[in-house]
């Protein structure tokens, strides 16, 4: 069978078996996005980022380099929490709220766009700029797969001068100054987004 024929068959039986079980696709998305969640909370970020520096080429036979998997992992592990941060958000907005967008005719996008979003991104703002503070310093563990990153680089600069209180007191100095500027960032965030 040709190669084009080939696909069309697999795309029909793809829309085929989509339109059969439609009423499963929500389910099948929140029990993987529960699992993803789960798995990704549930285990150590340099266990995570050793799975896929090390042995996620060995099953896709696949080379990642050291930033990407750092990248990737950092990514993975932050939208696990991200996820739970946006769905304690958006249900801790009162049922109310919604109510009376539906009184007033808004169809569901426009109530989700403007009364609970504004109303949960509030709610949000200090849990996520406390998600961001922990990823930056979480960045310093991939050191574990020889990432450059800036605690790599003060004990590259250690075994050169052997300055260990210098070196490390000048890095930690360094993330407090990057989670001081995210801190205040956050703060006048808060303050412009406060509800008078």
């Amino acid at each position: 069978m040709p190669q084009p024929v080939w696909w069309l068959v697999q795309a029909a039986v793809l829309v085929a078996l989509i339109w059969r079980f439609a009423a499963w696709i929500p389910v099948t998305l929140s029990v993987l996005a529960q699992v993803y969640v789960l798995l990704m909370r549930g285990t150590p970020i340099v266990v995570q980022v050793m799975f896929i520096y090390f042995a996620l080429p060995l099953i896709i036979n696949l080379r990642i380099d050291g930033f990407t998997a750092a990248t990737f992992t950092l990514m993975i592990n932050s939208g696990a929490y991200i996820a739970e941060i946006v769905r304690a958000g958006l249900q801790s907005v009162p049922k109310g709220l919604q109510e009376a967008g539906q009184a007033m005719g808004l169809p569901f996008y426009k109530i989700l766009a403007f009364i609970i979003g504004p109303v949960a991104l509030r709610r949000m703002i200090p849990t996520m700029g406390n998600q961001c503070i922990i990823s930056l310093k979480d960045s310093s563990l991939f050191i574990v797969i020889g990432v450059a990153e800036l605690t790599r680089q003060g004990q590259e600069i250690i075994a050169g001068n052997f300055r260990a209180v210098e070196i490390w007191s000048a890095v930690a100095i360094i993330y407090l100054i990057m989670t001081g500027f995210i801190a205040l960032v956050l703060k006048f965030v808060e303050h412009r987004t406060r509800i008078l």
